[in-house]
């Protein structure tokens, strides 16, 4: 598979709530920094959140360059829909690692 292949495949899996082919498209040492300033290490630790968070993915366009691919996507987070940026980077394979741009400030007012 391509890099645009492989991440549309994770996405895939998320959105199915097939969390084990999720894992197989992420490497182990994956690496993850959002909005938040949160940042979690390990394709086991990824996974582990997705199955708690159970986020919904709907993709409006996506941009491939060789190893590299950047999705805008609609992410249901159970309440608020966000429009957000992910850039994820592969590597042999798999998901290297993963940058989510998001306007937060439907998360913060909604914690209010």
């Amino acid at each position: 598979m391509n890099a645009k292949e492989i991440v549309l495949a994770f996405l895939d899996a998320l959105n199915s709530e097939n969390f084990d082919a999720a894992r197989d498209l992420l490497s182990d040492d994956m690496s993850f920094v959002g909005v938040m300033g949160t940042t979690r290490n390990g394709g086991d630790v990824y996974i582990e959140d997705m199955k708690k968070m159970r986020f919904k993915y709907d993709v409006q366009k996506v941009f491939a360059d060789d190893t590299d691919v950047c999705l805008w996507y609609t992410i249901d987070m159970g309440g608020p829909k966000i429009f957000s940026s992910g850039w994820y980077a592969t590597e042999g394979g798999k998901i290297k690692s993963l940058k989510v741009l998001f306007d937060p400030r439907p998360l913060l007012e909604k914690k209010k």
